[in-house]
């Protein structure tokens, strides 16, 4: 990779993202939790919810290690995530995976925006993929905690 093609993929956008994620700490009382591996890059997001009685997310917390596009799409998962519901993440998740693939458009969801540069870096998918797996697997792992 250049370091022009590197520039355009670190923004400081994207970089700024990346630093959002201290105002998201992994608590712990939140009751919903799971840790997620990209086996591509080596990321690792440890990931907490909590939900409301209607089942949407009231907080989120994470513990993050992955490159800036992991912590940019942590970032970007955990300021949105309130009031989003288990559907939200599957249809985010799929649509990012499909836009990663040029097969569809980037997803609906705030900011989302920023990670675009990282579609042409096959390298990066797996990490910024890796939050939204992470949050998936932390609202399957036990309907008891909500």
């Amino acid at each position: 990779m250049t370091a022009r093609a590197s520039t355009r993929l670190y923004s400081p956008e994207l970089l700024s993202l990346a630093t959002a994620l201290a105002a998201f700490p992994l608590a712990d009382d939140l009751p919903l939790r799971a840790e997620a591996r990209s086996r591509s890059c080596g990321s690792v997001i440890a990931l907490g919810l909590a939900l409301d009685g209607a089942g949407q997310v009231e907080r989120v917390g994470m513990q993050v290690s992955a490159c800036a596009i992991g912590q940019a799409s942590a970032a970007l998962l955990a300021q949105g995530a309130a009031g989003a519901d288990p559907e939200d993440f599957h249809r985010t998740l799929g649509a990012l995976e499909a836009w990663l693939a040029g097969e569809g458009a980037l997803p609906s969801w705030p900011g989302i925006t920023a990670l675009a540069p990282a579609q042409a870096h096959a390298g990066r998918h797996g990490a910024l993929l890796l939050p939204w797996k992470a949050a998936l697997a932390a609202l399957s792992s036990g309907a008891d905690a909500r």
